[in-house]
């Protein structure tokens, strides 16, 4: 019986259908009819600026991670440091 007291409660789930209907009408009375399209415009644009951002900066991170695993090769000098002193 105590075991039962003791099992962590969920007090926080998703809406169910009738929950969802007074979100609905709350929304409804703070923004009005004409308000929403502009608010759900607004919404749309920033998670489109938020998606851009985010796949800018993970292209750059895959572009400096290819940078990292290309090696540029040196030249090999043909000449030796013996040959480049002039002794005249």
């Amino acid at each position: 019986m105590l075991i039962n007291f003791m099992k962590p409660v969920l007090l926080l789930s998703m809406p169910g259908g009738s929950e969802w209907i007074l979100i609905i009408l709350v929304v409804l009375l703070f923004f009005g009819g004409k308000k929403i399209p502009e608010l759900m415009r607004g919404i749309g644009k920033g998670m489109r600026e938020f998606n851009d951002a985010k796949e800018h900066v993970k292209s750059e991170i895959e572009a400096g991670m290819k940078e990292k695993d290309v090696i540029p090769e040196t030249p090999k000098a043909s000449a030796s440091a013996s040959d480049l002193i002039n002794t005249d």
